[in-house]
């Protein structure tokens, strides 16, 4: 598709919102820009975006007649509910994300291998690029993972591109249609901005709408509602499961994974040496697993990688480890599953440190599970209240309030004993107090950093 000429009017100037920006300057459109923050607190994109002549719209609402743009591109931070969205639609300008316009512009060359889900893509999504790079593939990685699509299809000529993809960016796909995509599970996330869990579900669906018998479709068995989608799916189905031996499908068995299907089974790799803790990694080494098989990689490519990944940051993340005591970063942990798997990982006694913007989930389950699993509870943030509420109503009182981060990790060290670990999985976004969740977790690791120094006067910071 030739973008030359095109009047395209970018929504959002931040990290995705640039990237689509500069690819579609290089392409020859006429591009505008809009952010409704003032231009003062966008003021490193507002600089890029005045190098290259765009025209910015910064606390203010560009025209928006039809006539005026023949596109718009959503970055997915910004709701479809939004003022300008939906001026936008209601003089009929189509609309796309950035994700979208990714694939539109990039190499027919390029596969794409897309992971979504509520938890566990991050990690997924860097495994499945690992074992690629282990096949000696030519692949980049991006989407929600940290890097916008749009910034690397002029890098990317041929190979493959894994993709993490968040409901967000679902909501603006047209023609997106990855050969492989795995989707992990689906527990109420994100409901403050799509309102259901059905929406939610139809959401995340989209990642396979555009498939068809060429392509592949991974599912968590074990998840009710992801197993569903096979039902309406065009794609060739392969599942996974944790819990069982499968007659068709992957599975986990006396710590190796096993492909059967045609009533035999096939050993793929062993998970010796694997250093991921908790069942939900299970899921999510069965479904890179499961992924790469269906891009033809090689089973000693497969074994390599998995017992040469190592995850990535801020999940389950150990920081360091000082006086007995295990310091964990799951800053990635932005809602109560996500925090129910992080407790579920460790067998020690746990300090946790929570709280932040809750998303609109049901509190009750991990409240529950705090109630019985933590020795301790240190709280900050928007949502601390409505934290300690739920968590006292299940009988538990030794709960610490705090007003910022540097003082949770101060509190939480001094209730720690040797044996224990002080997690921070907050079951909530970041952004009521952070830029994002990597904000926050890169602050918990230095803080930690910083006690460690104090009390011994050098760095022993671990890996």
């Amino acid at each position: 598709m030739s973008f030359t000429g095109k009047r395209i009017l970018i929504i959002g100037i931040a990290r995705s919102g640039l990237a689509a920006a500069v690819a579609l300057n290089r392409r020859g459109a006429v591009v505008g820009a809009y952010d409704a923050k003032e231009r003062a607190l966008i003021r490193t994109g507002a600089e890029q975006l005045e190098r290259l002549n765009i025209s910015m719209y910064a606390g203010e609402l560009p025209p928006l007649a039809k006539q005026d743009w023949d596109l718009i591109v959503v970055s997915p931070g910004v709701p479809m509910d939004t003022e300008i969205v939906k001026m936008a639609k209601s003089v009929a300008i189509p609309i796309i994300g950035e994700m979208e316009l990714a694939f539109q512009l990039k190499s027919p060359a390029v596969e794409v291998y897309a992971i979504t889900g509520t938890n566990g893509k991050t990690t997924t999504t860097a495994l499945l690029h690992f074992i690629l790079e282990q096949d000696g593939r030519v692949s980049a990685v991006g989407g929600n993972i940290g890097t916008a699509l749009c910034s690397l299809v002029d890098d990317l000529p041929s190979g493959e591109l894994v993709v993490e993809v968040s409901s967000f960016q679902l909501e603006t796909v047209d023609t997106f249609k990855p050969h492989v995509a795995g989707i992990l599970n689906l527990t109420p996330d994100h409901l403050d901005r799509h309102k259901s869990m059905a929406e939610y579900a139809r959401i995340k669906g989209m990642v396979f709408r555009r498939q068809d018998s060429s392509d592949y479709l991974i599912l968590n068995y074990e998840d009710e509602m992801v197993r569903s989608f096979s039902q309406t799916a065009e794609s060739r189905i392969v599942f996974f499961s944790a819990e069982r031996a499968l007659t068709e499908g992957f599975f986990v068995e006396d710590n190796k994974v096993f492909l059967a299907g045609n009533g035999t089974r096939q050993l793929i790799a062993s998970l010796e040496g694997v250093g991921l803790r908790g069942k939900h990694n299970l899921e999510n080494i069965l479904c890179a697993v499961a992924m790469a098989w269906s891009a033809g990689v090689r089973e000693d490519s497969i074994s390599r990688a998995l017992n040469r990944f190592t995850g990535v940051r801020h999940r389950l993340e150990q920081v360091a480890s000082h006086r007995g005591v295990l310091y964990i970063n799951d800053s990635k942990g932005t809602n109560p599953d996500s925090t129910i798997k992080a407790l579920e990982a460790f067998s020690e006694p746990i300090v946790l440190i929570a709280g932040g913007r809750a998303k609109g989930g049901d509190y009750s389950g991990v409240a529950r599970l705090m109630a019985s699993r933590i020795k301790a509870l240190v709280l900050l943030g928007e949502a601390k209240g409505m934290l300690k509420t739920a968590v006292m109503e299940q009988g538990f009182r030794n709960i610490y309030e705090v007003d910022d981060l540097v003082a949770a990790v101060e509190r939480a060290s001094q209730l720690a004993v040797p044996g224990d670990v002080v997690l921070l999985s907050p079951a909530c976004a970041s952004w009521d107090m952070f830029a994002s969740y990597e904000h926050r977790g890169d602050l918990f690791c230095q803080e930690v950093a910083r006690l460690i120094e104090g009390e011994t006067g050098h760095d022993s910071k671990g890996g």
